[in-house]
């Protein structure tokens, strides 16, 4: 038997795949993340119209909880260091996710995301003490699809790689931007 008909059928959604998977992904972004994502750079945000570049206390205590404490909760306590990172990660809670909607550099910004989401994993795991609770973590392979970190960040990165390697797919600025490059 060979399997050429059913190779010649599956083309059609293989081509459909290309351009529908894309799409799917950056929906699922804008409806599981986006807002997620805006809120939390909102915590962050400090007063005024430039509050973005004057973090908040929360804004340090998400990102460097344990140092936060270490220094009191004070602020002029940290560092360059500590403020660049906070604005940076501030920022690109706010820019990654809504280059992915509007499918504007969306390789570039899915693979930004998947970044920072490993960083904010490690920092719920060992700066928040996630680690500590087996339920929060999760283990692959087990019976429950619930927990926090191994299976819905799983799910996002999932999501995210589609990006990745597929590009944005349909209805996207990139698609305007670059019609005649890979």
């Amino acid at each position: 038997m060979t399997t050429a008909p059913f190779a010649h059928l599956a083309q059609p959604l293989n081509r459909a795949g290309d351009q529908i998977l894309p799409l799917l992904a950056r929906f699922v972004v804008a409806a599981v993340l986006l807002l997620y994502y805006w809120n939390s750079g909102l915590t962050k945000i400090g007063d005024g119209i430039f509050g973005v570049f004057s973090p908040s206390v929360g804004g340090y205590a998400q990102i460097f909880p344990k140092a936060m404490e270490a220094v009191g909760f004070d602020i002029s306590q940290m560092n360059i260091f500590h403020w660049a990172v906070v604005v940076a990660g501030t920022i690109a809670e706010f820019v990654l996710p809504l280059l992915i909607v509007i499918g504007l550099l969306t390789r570039l910004a899915a693979f930004g995301m998947i970044g920072f989401i490993f960083v904010q994993s490690l920092t719920d795991l060992y700066g928040h003490g996630g680690i500590e609770h087996a339920a929060t973590v999760g283990a692959w392979f087990d019976r429950m699809s619930d927990a926090a970190i191994l299976d819905q960040r799983a799910f996002w990165v999932l999501c995210l790689l589609i990006l990745v390697f597929k590009g944005a797919g349909a209805i996207s600025v990139d698609r305007g931007l670059f019609r005649n490059a890979p």
